[in-house]
This record gives C-alpha cells, sequence and structure tokens, in this order.
C-alpha cells in the first residue's frame, strides 16, 4: 500500500514539472527555404538566414547543403513579427553574433512569404557591360601581346576603363578570370573599375618592367601554374568577371558571373573587344513561413 502510494506520488510530481516545462517551452514554426544558383562554399564558411524583427536581425540557422528546400524551427512570435529575409556568407567558426557584411539574398515578407534575391543586395547587373584588350604592357617588347588581357577601352585613341559594374558593399569584390582549358586563372580582384586592381604591384605573372596601366588586368607571361605554358594566346580562351565574396570563401570563381566572353580567335592586339552577359548575374528564391 505504501509502494502504491509513493509511485502515486511520483507520477504526479512528474506530470507537475512536464507542465511547467511547457509552460515555459518556445512555440515554434517553420521557416522554408527554397533558394535557386548558391553554390556549396567549403568548409571555412556557411550560409546563415536571418529574419528582421522590430529592426534587428534574428538568426535562423546555418547551412552548408545548397540542396532545397530546407526547413528551420523558429520562434513563432518572432517569425510571425518579420518584415524581412536575409542570406548571408559567414565563417564557420564565427565570434561574432551579427551578420556579416557578406549579405547575399534578401526580401520583405509579403503575408505568408517573402520572394528574395540578389539584385537589390549585392548588385543590379542588368545594364552593365565590359570590354577590354589583349596586350602585355608589362614586358619590354610587344612580343606576345595575345597573352594579357585589360579591362580597357582605347577605341577613342586614349584608354578609359572598360567595364560598367555597380558599387559593391565591403563584403564583396569583383574578379576577373580567364578560363584555361577548364581551369580559371585570376587577373586579379578590385574595387574600381578605372584604377588597378589589388595585385596589380605583386602578380608572379606580369613581366619585369611594370605594373600596367591603372585598369584591372593581368599579363600572363611567367611563372605559370601547373600545366600551364606562359607566354601564352588568350585567343579562344573564356574571359569572365566575377562576383567574389570578401573574405574570399575558395579560390575558384563564385556563382555570381555577370560578364563573360570567348575572346575571338580572329581578335587583334591593343583592339578593344565587347564582352557579353555571363551565365549567372542573379541569385533569387522565396521563403515561406
Amino acid at each position: 500500500m505504501i509502494k502504491k502510494m509513493f509511485l502515486a506520488i511520483l507520477a504526479i510530481s512528474v506530470l507537475t514539472v512536464s507542465c511547467s516545462d511547457d509552460d515555459n517551452s518556445v512555440t515554434t514554426s517553420s521557416l522554408t527555404l527554397n533558394l535557386e544558383g548558391l553554390e556549396a562554399l567549403g568548409s571555412d564558411f556557411v550560409y546563415e538566414g536571418w529574419i528582421i524583427v522590430d529592426g534587428n536581425p534574428v538568426s535562423t540557422g546555418t547551412f552548408s547543403s545548397v540542396d532545397f528546400p530546407q526547413s528551420f524551427n523558429i520562434d513563432s512570435e518572432q517569425l510571425n513579427k518579420a518584415t524581412t529575409f536575409v542570406l548571408s556568407i559567414e565563417p564557420s567558426v564565427d565570434p561574432d553574433p551579427a551578420p556579416a557584411p557578406t549579405k547575399i539574398l534578401a526580401g520583405d515578407f509579403s503575408g505568408s512569404s517573402a520572394s528574395v534575391n540578389s539584385n537589390g543586395i549585392v548588385g543590379d547587373f542588368t545594364n552593365s557591360y565590359g570590354k577590354y584588350i589583349l596586350a602585355t604592357p608589362t614586358d619590354a617588347d610587344d612580343m606576345n601581346e595575345e597573352s594579357g588581357v585589360w579591362f580597357l577601352d582605347n577605341s577613342s585613341g586614349s584608354p578609359v576603363a572598360g567595364l560598367s559594374l555597380p558599387t559593391l558593399d565591403s563584403g564583396w569584390k569583383y574578379e576577373g578570370w580567364v578560363v584555361f582549358d577548364g581551369t580559371p586563372i585570376s587577373t586579379g580582384t578590385f574595387s574600381a573599375v578605372n584604377a588597378a586592381d589589388d595585385n596589380a604591384a605583386t602578380s608572379s605573372f606580369k613581366g619585369d618592367t611594370g605594373n600596367g596601366p591603372g585598369y584591372p588586368g593581368e599579363d600572363y607571361l611567367q611563372n605559370a601554374p601547373a600545366g600551364l605554358t606562359f607566354p601564352t594566346d588568350l585567343k579562344g580562351r573564356t574571359i569572365v568577371v566575377s562576383v567574389e565574396p570578401y573574405p574570399d570563401n575558395s579560390p575558384a570563381p563564385f556563382t555570381l558571373k555577370p560578364l563573360a566572353h570567348m575572346v575571338p580567335t580572329d581578335a587583334m592586339n591593343h583592339t578593344t573587344i565587347t564582352m557579353g552577359d555571363g551565365p549567372v548575374a542573379s541569385l533569387s528564391g522565396t521563403v515561406s513561413r
């Protein structure tokens, strides 16, 4: 009899604790991401979602897989009050609880969903264009001129910027590339289209007589990576301008590539060549709550 009473009291005690826990628990709702065009970032970085609640960012969780849809359980009250969804790129080990400057998608909620895209937060490349010439101004002779690419326009007789691109926020930079038999080799990163790129003075590929003109570009004259030979001929190669996270997540081009062009096999050196649209100028998707 005493044993039965003890068990009954224990059961009531457990039930009371359970009810107390339920009273203090947070009600959650599902947030579902269905995003297009994202690429895996590698081990050093992750994507992180954020909802903006009363003007403040609230994390919805991190993810590495780019297979969608993906769902996350979020505090229902906060999710219902959220006005905007933002996706950022964050370090895998991140001491800063705030969003990084590298924000890649954003959109406002309308009812139960938000249409998100990269145009308003990374840049709108709808009216962007690019021009370049083949030349090797960092050496002392007129040989191997087809081994360098410079994003400038000299059609008027005086060089001017060959790229028209929107100014990027602090979390992003542009980067030029030449694709050699499937292998992209950087021309350097840059923020301004009318100034030399970041590696103008330190490039191991350029010649020994100077840094070249004050525009983004590269001469591929020496110190070729394994499997390649410099000087080379860029005719028939593909020239790309990408948008890269800063700091960068990978030595390869990022998914955003607003400009690209295969150099014509009959291209003339020192003559302006017009680029075309790249394969990926924007990213988009939907977020549902």
